[in-house]
């Protein structure tokens, strides 16, 4: 690759895309972010002109995908107007559906991603260019490890298509060369650790063990933890069980795990081994509400927070900001400076059941990362659009969308601990949240969204016109249905409502224009 004869370009991975599209070959480009990701794109859909259209239909697919296009939708769009796209979790999965299937294809010959595309995508290419070998983290930027970067460099080749593929990575001198040769090409793989050495992680483990019956007993669980990887890196038994008895008392303490066999007081003297070996073998089991956890994929620290916080929580800012100081809602939308000021104003309107105070007791996160996140979920359920949600949280359709999902998840938890423990009053009002962040309406459309095939933006339509109710879709002229929703979704509405469509417009029949002021 030293030697390799590439276009004149100033740009080194323009010059590398232009080489491989002259060999009809696919190249992907890995860079260290979202905003580097299109940024490159743009800069090589500029480099090559040449349009299809082919190209065009699969620009226009990606457009179509939300009903009003963002910023970075239309930014997606020209880029694949020449068969160079972007690609990272901001996407919606629709578009990032598109994209993958379309490169597999042959279609696009570039794109250029953040580094989760290398982990979790069967997408060989024939090239592979690692743009950026550092990443901004928690210290600023810092080189990545050896083991990401054979990760993306394990994309390099397509089995059964070619017999080779490259991997490069650019360097500015040859002394920088041969130090990236050394640390990425020669360079050990860093040590693997275990998840279980995270708390979450060994709590979520302990309950569903025993949840699951697989695990009877204290014994039991210390003889399964003894044979894992975890306990062979911790290198000391000891201390593994003295963590898992913690897990136990806190999980009974919680009031998901129990003991089955009560000590009974006897006569007579016991040795401290019979008495240790009797603890030992004391079964354990999971209550009802344990195993309900365990189902739900919660955290157990975040069925207890929102077991306690939903008692306390009245307003919808202040569920939502429940959610937020979970676990399973990191990554939190992060704070910028010029936002501090709006989220110090938020908490002076608003008291959240969780304090400051509170959330340092169990996270490390920054408390106005939970308020902002909640003050975006909040434009979204009061129907604020994807573009405005960009531009004043710099979130992106695709995260939004997977934030929305959690936060769906764990309203969905909440109401079912609710039932479980008889707080019945807590579930309409959790339901018909968890509707709202589901849709990204606010409440009033909710008798609406009952109908097949309307959502939002239908649903809004037709309450602008005054149609809110059944009987209103029952009453209402069919053309004027017709009107705002068009034929087909009209006919729909009048068959789910055992009202007959009638096709025209009948003399005397209300215009669109006089019914919306009824």
């Amino acid at each position: 690759m030293k030697n390799l004869k590439l276009p004149a370009h100033k740009d080194p991975v323009a010059s590398i895309i232009l080489d491989t599209k002259r060999q009809d070959r696919q190249t992907l480009v890995f860079c260290s972010s979202k905003r580097a990701a299109e940024s490159q794109a743009e800069k090589l859909s500029k480099v090559e002109g040449r349009k299809t259209q082919t190209y065009h239909q699969l620009s226009q697919q990606v457009l179509s995908v939300l009903a009003h296009p963002t910023k970075q939708c239309k930014r997606l769009a020209l880029c694949l107007e020449t068969g160079v796209a972007f690609h990272h979790s901001g996407l919606t999965s629709k578009q990032r559906g598109l994209i993958e299937e379309a490169f597999r294809q042959g279609v696009i010959h570039t794109i250029c991603s953040t580094p989760t595309l290398a982990a979790g995508l069967d997408l060989p290419a024939y090239r592979v260019i690692i743009r950026d070998l550092k990443r901004f983290g928690q210290r600023g930027m810092s080189p990545i490890a050896v083991l990401e970067y054979e990760q993306m460099a394990g994309r390099a080749g397509r089995p059964g298509q070619e017999t080779h593929g490259q991997a490069i990575v650019l360097a500015k001198e040859q002394g920088e060369a041969d130090r990236l040769e050394e640390q990425y090409l020669r360079g050990d793989v860093e040590e693997i650790y275990s998840k279980l050495a995270v708390e979450p992680v060994l709590r979520t483990y302990v309950l569903s063990l025993i949840a699951s019956e697989l695990i009877k007993g204290k014994q039991k669980l210390f003889d399964f933890f003894d044979s894992t990887f975890y306990a062979h890196q911790f290198g000391d038994t000891t201390k593994v069980h003295f963590i898992l008895e913690k897990m136990i008392a806190l999980l009974q303490e919680w009031e998901m795990l129990e003991s089955t066999e009560e000590q009974k007081e006897t006569g007579g003297f016991f040795s401290a081994s019979s008495l240790l070996s009797k603890a030992l073998d004391t079964p354990l089991k999971a209550t009802a509400l344990g195993k309900r956890v365990s189902e739900l994929y919660l955290d157990p620290q975040t069925a207890h927070q929102l077991l306690e916080g939903i008692d306390q929580a009245e307003t919808t800012p202040q569920f939502l900001h429940l959610l937020c100081c979970t676990l399973e809602m990191r990554p939190l939308t992060r704070t910028p400076m010029q936002a501090q000021e709006e989220v110090h104003a938020f908490l002076e309107e608003q008291e959240l059941v969780i304090d400051e105070h509170q959330f340092y007791q169990v996270s490390q996160d920054d408390y106005f990362d939970t308020v902002r996140t909640t003050q975006l979920f909040l434009a979204w359920v009061n129907e604020v659009d994807e573009e405005t949600i960009l531009e004043r949280f710099n979130v992106r359709p695709g995260e939004l969308h997977a934030k929305t999902q959690r936060a769906v998840w764990l309203l969905h938890g909440a109401s079912e601990l609710a039932r479980l423990t008889k707080r019945h009053g807590l579930r309409t009002p959790l339901s018909k949240l968890q509707t709202r962040v589901k849709q990204g309406v606010k409440e009033e459309l909710l008798p609406l969204l009952q109908f097949k095939q309307v959502g939002r933006a239908r649903a809004r339509t037709l309450f602008k016109n005054n149609l809110r109710t059944v009987q209103d879709i029952v009453q209402v002229p069919s053309q004027t249905l017709t009107d705002l929703v068009g034929v087909a979704l009209a006919k729909k509405l009048k068959e789910q409502v055992d009202a007959p469509y009638e096709e025209g417009v009948e003399q005397g029949q209300q215009t669109l224009d006089s019914f919306g002021k009824i």
